[in-house]
């Protein structure tokens, strides 16, 4: 089993586990996967922790269960699947992912994506890339910066025409920013693809597309990027978990 660090619980590390051999093709559409006494044996872990891992990986679509049978691969796995839930968790997108770049940074007048970014002026610093899984492109993404901004990664050989690096725009902008990222707002809708997109995609024009904007603020509330991808529904699904603060106490409401 991979190691993932002592503070992730066994049940969601025996779930990357089986997760990264399905990607891998060790186990194919409708296999069966090793029984949970199988799996006990190898890891050394509980029944409980295993079932556990299982309803974690019924929960994403990735395997289903028969009752009496196992446990099986599901098909439509291939699409790409992040679970996020923290701005770490934005910039190991790197991990299992590869970025192209579509078009160099380059300076233009973009109102909206100013006003969006908080700017005195209406000029931003503008570059898109698209996303792969598996050689599989499932994201084109415009990023938008202020100037100065985008002036700290001027020359970067990640950002050329044509590069392709495991990396994410947060991850190489960090580093040369005085204060870290802190928050991130997110929404998410469904749009029509225009030209750009279908020709980025390989999806048609109309075709209906997942729009996720993100708007990136550093430790002083100071707007430092703007995201703006769309990803095809059939190769991407955006997962979320959700939980308490806290239970109410015995015999509160």
């Amino acid at each position: 089993m991979r190691s993932t660090g002592s503070a992730e619980p066994a049940y969601r590390a025996l779930a990357a586990t089986i997760r990264e051999r399905i990607r891998a093709g060790d186990y194919r559409v409708e296999d069966k996967l090793p029984t949970e006494s199988e799996l006990t044996a190898e890891f050394g872990l509980s029944r409980q922790t295993v079932r556990r891992a299982f309803v974690d990986l019924v929960a994403e679509g990735l395997v289903y269960r028969i009752p009496g049978r196992g446990t099986f691969v599901a098909r439509g796995h291939g699409r790409y699947l992040r679970q996020l839930g923290s701005i770490e968790d934005l910039m190991s997108l790197s991990d299992d992912t590869d970025m192209e770049i579509a078009q160099a940074p380059a300076t233009m007048v973009d109102l909206a994506a100013a006003g969006r970014l908080r700017l005195d002026t209406d000029r931003v610093c503008r570059l898109i890339l698209r996303r792969f899984n598996d050689r599989t492109p499932f994201v084109i993404t415009a990023v938008y910066w202020p100037e100065d901004v985008g002036r700290l990664l001027e020359g970067a050989r990640e950002l050329h025409a044509g590069a392709v690096s495991p990396n994410t725009m947060i991850g190489l902008l960090e580093p040369h920013l005085d204060s870290p990222i802190e928050t991130c707002s997110q929404s998410i809708t469904a749009v029509g693809a225009d030209a750009e997109v279908s020709a980025a995609l390989g999806c048609a024009v109309g075709e209906p597309v997942l729009r996720v904007d993100r708007l990136y603020f550093d430790a002083n509330d100071r707007a430092i990027e703007l995201a703006v991808s769309h990803f095809l529904p059939e190769q991407y699904t955006y997962r979320v978990t959700l939980r308490r603060q806290s239970l109410p106490r015995h015999g509160e409401p």
